[in-house]
C-alpha cells in the first residue's frame, strides 16, 4: 500500500485526490523520503547531528549508526538505547535536512509512531536556515511535534522566535489531549502559509499560528527552514520527572516524510 501511495503521489496527474488528509489539487509533492530501503537513511536527503547538542538532555546523538537510525521495512527507525558511549549513558539519533532542502511556505507531513515511557522527548520541527549566522530563537523554530514520555495522551505544536519589542525568546502554542500516539502510527503537520501556520494531528486542526505575531522587522517565518526528527532523552522538558530505565530500547518509527508547495 505505501508503494502504491508513493506510485499515486509521483507518476498519476490526478483530476482529485485527498490521502492522508493531503487535497492533491491544492498541493504539489516536491520532497518525499518513504524509507524504502535497508541500513542508513539516504545521505543526499539527511545529515545527523552528533554528539550532546541542547537542553541538556542525557542522550548522545551518534551520526550513520545503524543501531540508533536505521532504514527498516519500509520505516525509518530512530532507537534510544540505555548504553554506555562517549561519556553517556544513552544513544539516539537526530536527523536534518540542513544544507540539502529548505521549505518557504508549504505542507511538511510526517506519518509517525512515537516511543514511549518517561524520559522520552521525540520531535518532528523546523529551523531556520541562518541559524549560523543569527543563531536561534532569531531564525525561528516551527515544532510540528513534540512529545513528552510523562504525558501520554498529549502532543503538542509550538512556535519560537526573538521579540524584538521585549527583547527575548518567545513562544506561542497548544496541546492536544486525550490521544494515544504511542499506539499506532498518526499524521503530524504543518501548513504554512503566508499569513499563518495551521498545525495537524491526523484531520484535526488543533493550533493556527498567525505570523504577524513574530512583527515585522526580523520575521523569521518568511525565509527557508529545514528539517529536524529526533528523539532526545531526558533534558529540561523530556526529563523533568526523570528517565525510566525500564523501558529501554525504545523505537521512534517514521512511516515517510512528505513535503508540498501550493498549487
Amino acid at each position: 500500500m505505501k508503494q502504491l501511495a508513493c506510485a499515486l503521489l509521483t507518476v498519476f496527474a490526478l483530476s482529485r485526490c485527498v490521502m492522508a488528509g493531503t487535497d492533491l489539487t491544492k498541493w504539489k509533492l516536491v520532497w518525499s523520503d518513504e524509507f524504502n530501503g535497508k541500513g542508513l537513511v539516504d545521505s543526499s536527503k539527511w545529515g545527523y547531528e552528533k554528539g550532546f547538542i541542547r537542553n541538556n538532555e542525557a542522550q548522545y546523538y551518534t551520526a550513520a549508526r545503524t543501531e540508533n537510525a536505521r532504514m527498516e521495512g519500509g520505516r525509518l527507525i530512530i532507537e534510544g538505547r540505555k548504553e554506555p558511549f562517549d561519556k553517556a549513558q544513552y544513544t539516539a539519533a537526530s536527523i536534518n535536512t540542513r544544507g540539502k532542502f529548505a521549505l518557504t511556505y508549504g505542507r511538511v507531513e510526517v506519518r509517525a509512531k512515537l516511543p514511549r515511557g518517561r524520559g522520552m522527548w521525540p520531535a518532528i520541527w523546523m529551523l531556520g536556515t541562518n541559524i549560523g549566522e543569527i543563531g536561534w530563537p532569531r531564525c525561528g523554530e516551527i515544532d510540528i511535534m513534540e512529545f513528552v514520555g510523562f504525558a501520554p495522551d498529549k502532543v503538542h505544536a509550538t512556535v519560537h522566535w526573538y521579540d524584538r519589542e521585549a527583547k527575548r525568546h518567545t513562544s506561542k502554542g497548544t496541546a492536544l489531549d486525550g490521544q494515544k500516539p504511542s499506539d499506532d502510527f498518526h499524521i503530524y503537520a504543518v501548513e504554512w502559509f503566508a499569513d499563518r501556520m495551521d498545525f495537524y494531528y491526523d484531520q484535526t486542526k488543533y493550533f493556527t499560528y498567525p505570523i504577524s505575531a513574530a512583527g515585522k522587522e526580523g520575521n523569521p517565518f518568511d525565509k527557508p527552514h529545514y528539517l529536524l526528527i529526533n528523539l532526545a532523552i531526558g533534558g529540561g522538558w523530556g526529563g523533568q520527572k526523570g528517565i525510566d530505565d525500564s523501558i529501554f530500547p525504545q523505537r521512534y518509527e517514521i512511516d515517510y516524510v512528505r513535503i508540498y508547495k501550493a498549487r
